[in-house]
């Protein structure tokens, strides 16, 4: 029995989930004064926003319009 996507997209969301919580934490402890040019914690800050990204990717409902339902929201056939 081939296994389900879905399963595949929650493992995904609990890994991108333990990583925002290592990278709030990480930021959280990072040693001040934080200059604007700390490229370090840039960098933390950049990957959790692709962090935040990719949760909100995961959850996200796709759309492919097709010729029935061209338009997002339109739940009525062309």
């Amino acid at each position: 029995m081939k296994s389900d996507f879905r399963a595949s997209i929650k493992t995904a969301q609990k890994a991108l989930n333990a990583a925002r919580q290592e990278l709030a934490a990480e930021i959280l402890s990072y040693p001040t004064p934080i200059s604007g040019c700390d490229a370090q914690f840039n960098y933390l800050l950049a990957e959790r926003s692709r962090v935040a990204s990719a949760l909100r990717d995961l959850d996200a409902e796709f759309f492919i319009p097709t010729p029935r339902t061209p338009v997002r929201g339109n739940r009525v056939e062309s």
